[in-house]
């Protein structure tokens, strides 16, 4: 930076901001960022270290001096009283060593709270006398966007506290698991969706939603970490806050840890650097933050940092590979989407051999080639992704997007200005194929014994066009299927025969209806009571479901509109198929009752054990919190155990499970 001219570095400068701004808007304000988290903090660092040179190029407006994002008009403005800034971050250990020294210059024997850094979106969450009045992002740190109704679908978040406090204002990261995420993004690719970029974006997506059911049905999750405000009530350290927090039953960050020295911190960094990859959500990085608030006070903040903490982030791993070959796979949606098939390399924990390349732009945009060696990484630490070429082979190839689907030979075509490209032929084999392996899965109807190769053969050698023809298939014509035997054949018979008397919700999913999971049919299947209800339902009145989305909704209209698919209904109808919701709860021992399941069950599968819970009127949920009346524990249970210690929640063997199903 030395031997820039000032004119140089001021058109540097205003080329960084004009980057970073961009970005800005990209990543807060429409969750859709086009470049990945250590590029865009790498600009900012570079911006940083320019004005750090060029001193008389520092003004309010920079980025390096504002925080976060606009606040969207589609929700109300929120005024911060308590302003929420954002971490100045650090990427090395040396820099986290000169942050301590800064801070020994102005207060003396300081002690730090190490913790995880969550990478979701950042809230602000009131009460008064108890009870929860409004919810906030953070926005430019002093105005943030009204979202009150769409965090109260985060079921582990109290909306009244135990203690009658004045007032309360507490901040926290709302955040997908990394499950959920998965789950999410594998939903959208059978889609032919845009895929959310990785579990922070996919959390704020889903949180800044209008429509709140469409926020429940993203099964968000929040760690409160800082008091804004307090009115009844004095704290002097945040070790003390964290810990009374949790004593209301907040849902606060799973481990912190209390450090006076350097190597201490540095240590713990190290530890939640080694341990990142098998935690439940995506974190970035750790935060090193002052205890003790009269300290905190002493030290202040600048325009848009406090002095006081420090953000530790970890840098990406990335590997080169080659690129062996291109697939193109036919979705159930009959989306085409391509995979790059990888020389198997180790990254972020397990080997890797294939990565989606999504569509037909993404591979252009990327200039990836057959033959070509690229760098990986794994989004969020979780899905395999390419960052970028590394470099063309001499012999690499140029890969042509099918204008034919490769499994019927018909025409493909972008259909509504998606990006992803669409088999038009409705009775497409390969659609056909995973059509029918949806229908059979464990999910839907539970058809034991039909797997991905038995269908294929099925469909191939003309046996069934349709789910529905599984139905009218005798003993004859199975046995006389390659490899099936007499026993083999009955078990299949027999599966699919119990199949018929399956509840209505299995049915609706089996649909394969997009948009519609197993969650949402569940929920349509209790409203409507029967098919011919559903199917005579109007997009307001299957909105009015609770937890049913308007997309689902319309999917669900736009079904039920197609003459083919209500001809196969009535086909399963005519078959014997149970078109009608069935209760299972047997009594009501556990009507109230919120179980959670953690670690690896010896005598149940987890679906298995929820079953049951549900048979006898209880609820499952995925965490544990103040609401939560067991926890089931099987062997290596994990964290939730912990949590449910410290709640004081009752802790079951499986010995004690099976004893409150005994009957009496």
């Amino acid at each position: 930076m030395a031997q820039l001219t000032l004119e140089e570095a001021k058109l540097l400068a205003e080329k960084y901001r004009k980057e970073i701004e961009y970005h800005n808007k990209k990543y807060y304000e429409d969750d859709s960022p086009e470049i990945d988290d250590y590029e865009y903090d790498m600009l900012v660092k570079a911006l940083e270290e320019l004005e750090k040179n060029f001193p008389e190029l520092v003004n309010e407006s920079s980025p390096t001096n504002v925080v976060g994002g606009k606040a969207s008009v589609k929700f109300s403005p929120v005024e911060h009283k308590v302003k929420m800034e954002s971490l100045h971050d650090s990427f090395s250990l040396g820099e986290i060593v000169a942050f301590d020294k800064r801070v020994r210059t102005t207060v003396q024997n300081p002690k730090y709270v190490i913790e995880p850094k969550i990478d979701g979106l950042s809230v602000s969450v009131e009460y008064k006398n108890g009870v929860l009045v409004r919810a906030s992002t953070r926005g430019d740190g002093t105005v943030g966007e009204d979202i009150t109704e769409n965090i109260l679908t985060i079921s582990e978040l109290p909306k009244k506290i135990s203690e009658d406090i004045e007032f309360l204002e507490v901040r926290g990261e709302v955040y997908m698991s990394k499950e959920s995420f998965l789950e999410l993004t594998q939903r959208q690719e059978q889609e032919g969706l845009k895929t959310f970029k990785n579990p922070r974006n996919a959390a704020a997506g889903s949180l800044r939603q209008k429509d709140a059911k469409i926020t429940a049905s993203r099964n968000l999750q929040i760690f409160v970490f800082n008091i804004q405000d307090i009115k009844g009530k004095k704290l002097s350290s945040h070790k003390e806050s964290l810990d009374f927090l949790k004593s209301l039953g907040f849902p606060v960050l799973p481990f912190y840890k209390l450090c006076e020295t350097q190597e201490e911190i540095i240590d713990e960094i190290n530890r939640i650097g080694d341990i990142k990859l098998g935690l439940p959500f995506q974190t970035d990085g750790a935060v090193v933050k002052i205890d003790d608030f009269e300290q905190r006070k002493i030290l202040g903040s600048t325009a848009k940092f406090p002095r006081w903490a420090e953000a530790f982030k970890y840098p990406p791993e990335e590997k080169k590979t080659k690129v062996l070959d291109i697939e193109i796979n036919v979705g159930r949606t009959g989306v085409l989407t391509p995979t790059g098939i990888l020389e198997p390399v180790l990254i972020s924990g397990s080997q890797v051999s294939r990565v989606v390349l999504h569509n037909e732009d993404f591979i252009k945009e990327k200039g990836i080639r057959i033959g070509d060696t690229v760098v990986i990484r794994k989004a969020g630490e979780i899905i395999p992704e390419v960052v970028k070429v590394a470099s063309h082979a001499e012999n690499s190839q140029d890969f042509e997007y099918p204008k034919k689907c490769p499994s019927c030979g018909c025409g493909v075509v972008h259909i509504d200005d998606e990006v992803a490209v669409r088999c038009v032929n409705s009775d497409c084999p390969a659609q056909l194929v995973r059509n029918i392996i949806h229908f059979v899965s464990r999910g839907a109807m539970d058809i034991d014994g039909l797997g991905e190769t038995l269908v294929e053969k099925m469909v191939n050698d003309g046996l069934i066009s349709s789910a529905a023809d599984l139905y009218e298939l005798g003993a004859e014509k199975i046995q006389a299927m390659e490899r099936m035997g007499k026993k083999s054949s009955e078990n299949l018979i027999n599966a699919i025969e119990k199949s018929k008397s399956q509840s209505l919700e299995r049915v609706i999913f089996a649909l394969g209806i997009r948009h519609v999971g197993q969650k949402a049919a569940k929920l349509i299947a209790k409203e409507f009571k029967n098919i011919d209800n559903l199917i005579a339902a109007t997009e307001a009145e299957i909105c009015a479901v609770p937890g049913v989305g308007v997309t689902s909704a319309q999917s669900i209209i736009s079904y039920f509109g197609v003459p083919k698919n209500r001809n196969f209904v009535e086909k399963l109808r005519e078959n014997g198929v149970n078109m009608e919701f069935i209760s299972t709860a047997i009594n009501d021992i556990f009507s109230s009752k919120v179980f959670v399941l953690t670690g690896t069950l010896e005598n149940y599968t987890r679906g298995e054990a929820t079953q049951l819970i549900e048979n006898m009127g209880g609820k499952v949920s995925s965490s544990v919190s103040k609401n939560t009346s067991y926890v089931l524990a099987g062997e290596e249970p994990g964290s939730k155990i912990d949590k449910a210690r410290k709640l004081g929640v009752r802790i079951l063997t499986e010995s004690e499970f099976a004893d409150m199903l005994a009957p009496t």
